[in-house]
């Protein structure tokens, strides 16, 4: 039996239907959702990543075999293969693992997969390299929800490293995107940069406050003391 066989028989013998049922209403799996037709097996983060650690040493090949699976658990699963073997590997098979991952955008298709890997493969390849706004740029502008997210949040690894400029610029672009997964993600960009340069934070809101969608700017000042989160909330910002 094949490493992949193997791994896969082992998601199936965890399958829980109650916990799938109720995972598929979480991630908004239903006609017309975000995520309609996803189809999850009910196995839990924790006993994803035990799986990924056992088989850490899959080949890129069967990874990315897995990452086409239609089980959301097992697509999870291996990206967090690919996480491991991101921060484990030499130059070389950072590249490569980067450029698998941004050819198979369509099965990272969920926020929870884009969450836990953008930052940490994305971002952080293209923190390294010195030229990831181009790359972001064009994915911000993707007619693809996934890949916005995916914009956004791979420049948290930016705001780790306290480099706020690709935040800012993503988040401008994003700015009047239609879908509130995007809002939410935008506004914790920008708390996030805030913890860190709340004037540079404030910089940005004194600009755009007033016009953008309520929940980016709900998630934005969250961490603000409570009069001025208010100012904010009823858009009373003097530039």
């Amino acid at each position: 039996m094949s490493k992949l066989s193997e791994l896969q028989k082992e998601t199936r013998t965890l399958a829980n239907p109650e916990k799938s049922a109720l995972l598929m209403r979480f991630f908004k799996t239903g006609k017309g959702e975000y995520a309609e037709g996803d189809i999850f097996l009910g196995i839990m983060v924790p006993e994803s990543r035990k799986i990924s650690l056992k088989y850490f040493d899959f080949s890129l090949p069967d990874t990315e075999k897995l990452l086409h699976s239609k089980f959301h658990e097992e697509r999870l699963i291996a990206l967090f293969i690919l996480i491991y073997q991101f921060e484990k590997g030499d130059e070389s098979a950072q590249k490569k693992i980067f450029s698998l991952y941004i050819a198979n955008t369509q099965y990272i298709n969920n926020w929870d997969l884009i969450d836990i890997t953008a930052p940490k493969i994305i971002g952080e390849f293209l923190f390294r390299k010195g030229k990831g706004i181009d790359v972001l740029r064009k994915m911000a502008c993707s007619k693809s929800l996934w890949e916005r997210r995916i914009a956004i949040l791979a420049t948290f690894q930016y705001i780790k490293n306290n480099r706020f400029e690709e935040t800012l610029e993503i988040a401008e672009k994003l700015l009047f995107d239609p879908h509130d997964l995007i809002h939410k993600a935008v506004g914790w960009g920008l708390r996030e940069v805030g913890k860190r340069d709340q004037a540079l934070e404030e910089e940005f809101l004194k600009k755009h406050a007033k016009e953008m969608p309520r929940t980016m700017l709900r998630y934005a000042i969250e961490k603000f003391p409570e009069e001025k989160r208010k100012i904010y909330l009823n858009r009373k910002i003097e530039k």
